[in-house]
């Protein structure tokens, strides 16, 4: 079920903003969690892939005290280490790192385009209708509301994500999202467009739906790549823990 041009057509601003938001706003309290600090799951002289915790952002943030993040402390780690691509701060899972200036090049181009697969689990509040579907809505950055993006078919980058249901459980149910782009707050956006938000997200879950976790319940599982050293189909996993 595509669902984009059913949806009627929305005003928005042409303003555009960062790919991925990595400021901590304001009424939030940046404060990352130290256990787990940042579990590897493989290293090599031209990756390093690792698994994010939730909480913790990608990149540093402006300000001296959201220095802490995955690239810092992939660094503390492995001095050479580079970060290629980003997840939002509240979500966890599998991230890529390139060791060399070589494997930095050779990664990007795969993100940039569409090689690389990523699988996610979402946990969103009440029950899907159908058992799977394609959301393809265009987003665009809700400026006076940054970070938070919003649907926007005049203006909006095209944005594409797969779901499959993989469990109904008591007022939740538990997805499989496959997303073709990576923009950012695609997934929460268009689950949200859904009627079906993802439970403990601060941006845009509301009463129960916000309640019924103390974190963002999207996480990361698989990501899928061409090593950059021979091209070699890779996979990594890091099971989600909803």
């Amino acid at each position: 079920m595509r669902i984009g041009a059913a949806l009627p057509r929305l005003f928005a601003l042409f303003l555009k903003c960062d790919r991925m938001e990595q400021t901590v706003p304001p009424t939030f309290e940046y404060n990352p969690p130290q256990e787990p600090f940042l579990p590897v799951l493989h290293a090599d002289n031209h990756i390093l892939v690792v698994s994010k915790p939730t909480g913790l952002l990608s990149v540093p943030g402006k300000a001296s005290e959201h220095g802490d993040c995955v690239e810092a402390r992939a660094q503390s780690l492995y001095a050479c280490a580079r970060i290629v691509h980003r997840l939002d701060m509240d979500t966890s899972g599998v991230m890529v790192l390139a060791m060399c200036p070589k494997a930095h090049r050779h990664l990007g181009l795969q993100f940039e385009r569409r090689k690389t697969e990523k699988t996610y689990f979402a946990e969103v509040w009440g029950h899907m209708s159908q058992t799977g579907g394609v959301v393809d809505l265009p987003l665009i950055c809700d400026w006076p509301n940054r970070p938070r993006q919003k649907v926007c078919f005049e203006h909006g980058k095209f944005a594409e994500t797969r779901w499959q249901v993989i469990e109904r459980r008591e007022r939740t149910t538990l997805l499989k999202l496959m997303p073709k782009t990576g923009r950012s707050h695609q997934l929460r956006v268009h689950m949200m467009a859904l009627g079906h938000p993802i439970i403990g997200d601060r941006f845009y879950a509301t009463g129960e739906a916000l309640a019924a976790k103390s974190r963002l319940a999207l996480h990361a599982e698989k990501l899928s790549l061409h090593h950059p050293s021979d091209g070699t189909w890779m996979s990594f996993e890091m099971q989600h823990p909803f």
